[in-house]
């Protein structure tokens, strides 16, 4: 289980986007997050199932875990107090039209926990409904009651098909309730209740500003926390978060932001700069011409392939003239950034200096 600090990059269609397996592992990836969504859509969860699961399709040694798909079924919609145009939400589950062609697909709680069973993946999720922000209190309750319901069914389904194909996959129940304080706890409440085997922390990267979503974990930690489960914090992965949440407990988050970065030309590295805010303090945009001539590495201090090989005039070259090397490079690099970082928290909860290290980087 994953009980240390654990940054998880996204694989959305089953690879980090523009990485190999070996890349992956060059760079001390042990584990990385796919989408139940995208890959029942495409190429189908039955299709990777008869070719042995998810590790065997994409040749992963490692650990995988997938999503319900609930965040992207949810995200069909359009109206903040209820389902959009491609999504109808019923008691039994969701019906949504799929994004590629327009056909109709229904998935319950069942159904989710069935697809991620046939992909195999180590750590699956439970179905919930994703509420997006703003909502309602009467609908963020409306859809938390909802959850739990469905919370019970995925066990259910998940417990049936852990015994009736003698493997060992792993569920977590997800947390929601919105900002509400009440909801929160109410939800953590009830999801640690339940035999779950870790739980995970949702609805908080869904257009909630920093402080709201920080609000809102601190909501529901304490209860969590007494569990002793792994924690996995959904879709949340800025620098900054390392810091703020492994240091509070959460043993696990994943997040789209450092591939995504690293496609439009946005590296991670400690810039220095005390007067720029934690936010902007560990990126820069390799396409600024002031690194057209710039010799030196993304990050001097950085030990990652991309770094021990080429400077930042070359990289700036192949984003200037889109050659796909450069989004292969600055992918390295910002990952490798990201597990590096997270190890020396790792290290430094076990060396009781966490409070200095985050003092040293954030200040």
């Amino acid at each position: 289980m994953l009980l240390e600090p654990t940054f998880i990059p996204v694989g959305t269609q089953g690879a980090v986007k523009s990485l190999s397996v070996e890349e992956l592992e060059a760079i001390g990836v042990e584990i990385f997050f796919c989408n139940t969504y995208h890959l029942y859509l495409r190429p189908g969860d039955k299709a990777i199932k008869n070719f042995g699961g998810l590790h065997k399709f994409t040749r992963w040694k490692g650990q995988l875990i997938t999503d319900s798909g609930g965040f992207q079924v949810f995200s069909l919609g359009k109206d903040h107090n209820g389902a959009g145009k491609l999504v109808k939400i019923s008691e039994d589950g969701v019906e949504f039209k799929s994004h590629l062609d327009g056909s109709p697909h229904f998935f319950t709680p069942e159904k989710s926990i069935q697809i991620q069973h046939n992909l195999g993946a180590n750590y699956i999720i439970a179905f919930d409904e994703c509420t997006p922000y703003p909502a309602t209190k009467a609908y963020a309750l409306k859809a938390l009651d909802r959850t739990h319901r469905w919370a019970v069914r995925s066990l259910k389904e998940h417990q049936l098909l852990n015994k009736k194909n003698n493997q060992d996959l792993k569920l977590y129940g997800v947390v929601q309730g919105s900002y509400f304080k009440d909801l929160r706890e109410q939800s953590a409440d009830f999801i640690c209740s339940q035999d779950f085997d870790g739980i995970a922390i949702g609805g908080v990267s869904v257009g909630e500003p920093k402080e709201k979503m920080k609000q809102a974990i601190s909501y529901v930690l304490p209860t969590i926390l007494k569990t002793k489960k792994p924690i996995h914090l959904l879709g949340v992965g800025e620098v900054t978060d390392l810091f703020d949440f492994f240091g509070q407990g959460i043993t696990s988050m994943d997040c789209t932001l450092p591939t995504r970065m690293a496609r439009g030309g946005q590296f991670l590295h400690r810039t220095g700069n005390q007067t720029l805010d934690t936010r902007n303090k560990f990126k820069s945009q390799i396409m600024s011409q002031k690194y057209k001539l710039d010799s030196i590495a993304l990050d001097e201090n950085c030990q990652c392939p991309t770094c021990q090989k080429y400077d930042r005039a070359y990289i700036h070259h192949l984003f200037k003239t889109q050659e796909l090397l450069g989004y292969r490079l600055m992918t390295v690099h910002n990952i490798y950034f990201m597990i590096h970082t997270t190890q020396l928290i790792r290290d430094s909860l076990k060396s009781d200096t966490f409070n200095k290290l985050k003092h040293d980087w954030l200040g």
